[in-house]
């Protein structure tokens, strides 16, 4: 029966500290955590109000683009009767 009262005092005095030390240490662990998720997430909202004018803005640059190769197109076509002639 001492024996049962020895085990019962160390798992008090022991166990149980070394336990909430670790429960604590998660704990904390998850806070960061949770931290961390909710500015990615605020993060994401920013970025998504930002990224609204892309289509826009690739409209405008495919359009640049064309114009870019009817130039070129032109440009190869001069340089190529030069080169010929």
């Amino acid at each position: 029966m001492t024996l049962w009262w020895i085990g019962a005092i160390a798992l008090i005095v022991i166990v149980l500290p070394v336990v909430l030390v670790l429960i604590n240490r998660i704990l904390a662990a998850l806070e960061r955590i949770r931290s961390a998720a909710d500015s990615i997430l605020a993060d994401g909202a920013a970025l998504d109000a930002a990224l609204e004018p892309v289509p826009g803005l690739l409209a405008e640059t495919d359009k640049t683009i064309k114009e870019v190769q009817v130039g070129a197109v032109r440009y190869a076509g001069s340089v190529q009767k030069l080169l010929d002639g």
